[in-house]
């Protein structure tokens, strides 16, 4: 499968759960139903608003970055939560190898976390480049599986949009 049909939420999952992963590739959306993706959102759109003029949309390949700093290269990323801090620097590095990938170079991204007033910086670094080829290659197996992958009960299932898809 070419690298530009996966968007960032496929590294995400396979990190997470391979069985969300499947279903996300083939489809299967349920994140429109959860009020903690909607919290989400809200923090991402509300926090550090003053900033705000110099943030802009950018699309690279299969991936839409919500802010990007095109004078200072940065891709920021708000998140609720650092409880997965690294699924969040696993979705800005991929974010930073397609910018690569696409003639955008020299840029760094920042992950934060405004309830915990905490800023984690983000570098696309030759372990990271590849570590991008070796999920690539996880990801195409996962998703040319005939059939769904099995659920896997880990501790933060309870709060997945796909819980009562998986366990009920």
């Amino acid at each position: 499968m070419p690298v530009d049909t996966y968007d960032a939420s496929h590294v995400t999952y396979l990190l997470l759960c391979h069985r969300k992963l499947w279903l996300h590739h083939h489809g299967m959306r349920m994140e429109d139903n959860s009020a903690d993706v909607h919290v989400g959102k809200i923090i991402g759109k509300n926090a550090y608003d003053r900033r705000a003029q110099r943030w802009r949309e950018l699309v690279v390949g299969p991936v839409k970055i919500d802010h990007y700093d095109p004078k200072a290269r940065l891709v920021r990323e708000v998140k609720k939560s650092p409880k997965l801090e690294y699924v969040h620097v696993a979705q800005v590095q991929y974010y930073l190898w397609q910018m690569e990938r696409h003639g955008v170079t020299g840029a760094s991204g920042v992950i934060e976390y405004p309830k915990q007033r905490k800023t984690v910086p983000v570098v696309l670094d030759e372990e990271a480049r590849g570590k991008m080829i070796g999920w690539l290659s996880e990801i195409d197996r996962i998703v040319s599986l005939e059939v769904t992958p099995r659920a896997i009960l880990k501790s933060y299932c309870g709060k997945c949009a796909f819980y009562d898809f998986c366990y009920c």
